[in-house]
């Protein structure tokens, strides 16, 4: 195992903790991102069950729930901002605020990672893998800045749209699976003056609206809209500027209350502004050779589940951890890293299809009680889905 080369494609959040991992275990790592730099900006995210334990043992937790993002309710508004419902025991995007789960913003969790990592990791931006060859003894690969280097093992952690899944695996029509919903996020001043707070809206008639929270101590804030389509990301995404998707969404809501018209302005100078498919991503094998995918370039189980991010902190625990048991050998690794981890992947995908389905029922219902019955209906099964994997001691 020691010295076993390793190159990671992703620096957000399994590739940053798969390369702690592997680094400790006596590994030479090198992380490679397209971005030329840390990617800012990103949704709320959650750490639950296991993958809180895999970041205590990593060390970090401490720091992660000092960086949560604390809020201390939510509230829900009709078209004329009038509150129609208000809680201080859940919120929408991180559950219960009494348990023992953290909300935290991706960029916040991404550097944090980053920063556990040894001295042993190589990071490189701006820069990404061109094309892979591999051989019985090693993987050959190029990069897109022209350099080429050899490596013992490969690790796609590059997300839902993973280029280098197309090139191992096949396309990405092959495994992608769209839920009928787009995602967007940007970033605004926390002019509503939200103290730890997040706020609602939901369109009439329609299961999706808008949402914004207060984050990094009140000093801004996070938007986050729903936009329903069934056409597949190949088209609404495919070659479209970032100017083409925050258009679809100023359409989309453009005959929409309460604060939407001003966050919309607001988007239009966003640098931050992500937009992306609510989807997930089904394989029936998550290594080929020499090469791995991590998290949502795998088994994206979509931003439903609530789990994404703690499947991409508990896979690249699992994976260090079998090549740390095979000595580094990686077909037994793989098999082992499969065998382990999908059970927990399954019933995290599952449960973001019947979340879907329970969302969808409330269409019709008032927002007032829709919205505490759909979460309260899903705690349950929630609760069984996180807790379906015991972490190994490796």
């Amino acid at each position: 195992m020691r010295g076993t080369r390793v190159l990671i494609s992703g620096a957000s959040i399994g590739g940053p903790a798969l390369a702690y991992w592997l680094e400790r275990y006596g590994c030479a790592v090198t992380v490679v991102e397209r971005a030329p730099e840390p990617r800012p900006g990103g949704q709320a995210i959650d750490v639950r069950g296991p993958a809180l334990e895999v970041c205590e043992r990593m060390g970090v937790l401490a720091g992660i729930r000092r960086e949560s993002t604390g809020l201390r309710g939510m509230s829900v508004v009709d078209d004329d901002g009038k509150e129609v419902y208000s809680t201080s025991e859940r919120t929408a995007t991180g559950g219960e605020i009494a348990g023992p789960d953290v909300e935290i913003l991706r960029d916040d969790l991404s550097s944090i990672l980053r920063a556990a990592g040894g001295g042993g990791i190589g990071y490189v931006y701006d820069d990404a893998i061109a094309s892979i060859a591999q051989g019985s003894d090693e993987v050959a690969v190029t990069f897109r800045s022209g350099a080429r280097r050899s490596f013992d093992i490969v690790v796609a952690a590059e997300g839902v749209h993973s280029s280098t899944r197309s090139m191992v695996f096949g396309p990405e029509e092959d495994f992608l699976h769209h839920l009928g919903v787009y995602l967007g996020v940007w970033t605004v001043p926390n002019y509503l003056g939200l103290d730890r707070w997040q706020v609602v809206y939901r369109t009439q008639g329609s299961t999706w609206g808008g949402l914004v929270m207060s984050v990094r101590d009140n000093t801004e804030a996070r938007v986050f809209i729903g936009y329903h389509s069934d056409e597949p990301p190949s088209r609404v995404l495919g070659g479209s500027a970032v100017s083409d998707r925050k258009r679809l969404v100023a359409e989309a809501y453009a005959g929409a209350g309460w604060e939407m018209p001003r966050m919309l302005e607001y988007m239009w100078g966003a640098p931050d502004f992500h937009f992306d498919s609510v989807s997930q991503i089904r394989m029936d094998s998550w290594t080929r050779g020499r090469v791995a995918l991590l998290g949502d370039a795998g088994y994206c189980g979509s931003p439903m589940s609530g789990q994404g991010t703690s499947m991409a902190l508990v896979g690249a625990y699992v994976l260090a951890g079998e090549l740390k048991a095979a000595n580094g050998d990686h077909t037994t690794a793989f098999a082992a890293y499969e065998r382990e981890l999908r059970p927990y992947v399954t019933a995290n995908q599952d449960f973001a299809l019947s979340n879907k389905k329970r969302m969808e029922a409330t269409l019709e219902q008032d927002p007032a009680t829709a919205g505490p019955d759909t979460m309260a209906e899903g705690l349950a099964e929630a609760h069984e889905m996180i807790h379906s994997l015991t972490l190994k001691n490796y």
